[in-house]
């Protein structure tokens, strides 16, 4: 049995976290330093904020030149009752499908996409589209980003 009550967070993990929002290279050392704590310090706390998956995962956030060489959209999926975990299976197998969220309201699903130009965003449109329990798909391509908080 997991358990499932939030995790405390105190003002360093606070600090710590959004250093490493900032950076998520950023070395032990560097952190300490900029926290002024002990590295052993943030080696266990960085231990205990993945363990506890306040952390999941460290990633690559890409920069804007190479987001604008390509297209991206949000496509609202709409499935058939009982089909949900087997479009999800099927769908994240897409690498072009950056973010896929079960979300309330006219779909089931919004996945978020990226691609090179509009005839591979019209093909794997199409792709979704045949995906077995997908009952519609709605599309709205990015024309451009007007906030960005930077997260992945």
């Amino acid at each position: 049995m997991s358990d499932s009550r939030p995790v405390a967070l105190d003002e360093i993990d606070r600090q710590l976290i959004s250093l490493l929002q900032i950076n998520a290279r950023e070395s032990v050392a560097m952190l300490a330093r900029q926290l002024g704590i002990a590295r052993t310090t943030v080696t266990s706390r960085l231990a205990r904020l993945e363990k506890t998956k306040v952390i999941s995962g460290y990633g690559v956030r890409l920069g804007q030149r190479l987001i604008d060489g390509g297209l991206q959209a949000y496509v609202g999926i709409t499935v058939q009752p009982r089909s949900g975990k087997d479009v999800v299976r099927r769908l994240s197998a897409m690498g072009q499908i950056q973010q896929l969220c079960a979300v309330s309201g006219e779909f089931d699903y919004v996945a978020w996409l990226r691609s090179d130009s509009p005839e591979q965003l019209d093909q794997l449109l199409d792709q979704i589209g045949s995906v077995e329990g997908v009952e519609k798909t709605t599309t709205s391509i990015i024309l451009s980003s007007k906030v960005d908080r930077g997260h992945l």
